[in-house]
């Protein structure tokens, strides 16, 4: 296991990464992996860095690096069903635990998504209260906000700017 800490607009992230594949994205007070940095390029790490860096540049709302979350076949099936919500869309638990065929396991479905390795990439920031709440965040409530506004105000752009009322502005 190697990691790579980078600069990003919600602070500094670390990276893990085996040969093969991201296993994990932690925040500041999470750098649960005290590896130093390897002065041994990864292509996954670099790979890794580069789409984060165009992702929050809004020029990438999927994301291709391989990836090797390590959990339970429950918390496995919940990830899955994660990176399905769309760039810009939201999501309830409810939605989730009924999207695996388990439409009464909103709270383990909770604590699989808290345990998402991979934040970001697997987009559990995407998930809100049944009411449109802001619920936890393993990268806290105030990160959630940015990263729901961030793909929110793209998306908004993005049909503003398609317009075709707005087509003689070009």
């Amino acid at each position: 296991m190697i990691s790579k800490v980078i600069d990003s607009p919600v602070g500094h992230l670390q990276l893990v990464a085996n040969d093969h594949a991201l296993s994990e994205l932690n925040w500041p007070e999470q750098h649960t992996h005290r590896l130093a940095q390897s002065s041994k390029r990864s292509k996954i790490l670099d790979q890794a860095e580069e789409e984060l860096g165009l992702y929050f540049d809004g020029q990438l709302h999927v994301f291709h690096v391989p990836l090797t979350p390590t959990g339970t076949a429950f918390q496995q099936q919940v990830w899955t069903r994660l990176a399905t919500i769309e760039w810009g869309k939201t999501c309830s638990y409810k939605t989730i635990a009924c999207g695996i065929n388990k439409p009464t396991a909103m709270r383990a479905v909770g604590t699989a998504i808290g345990k998402n390795p991979l934040p970001i990439f697997i987009p559990c920031h995407r998930v809100v209260g049944s009411d449109g709440s802001l619920t936890g965040f393993s990268g806290g409530i105030n990160v959630k906000r940015l990263l729901l506004a961030h793909e929110s105000n793209l998306v908004i752009k993005m049909c503003l700017y398609t317009s075709p009322q707005y087509a003689m502005l070009e």
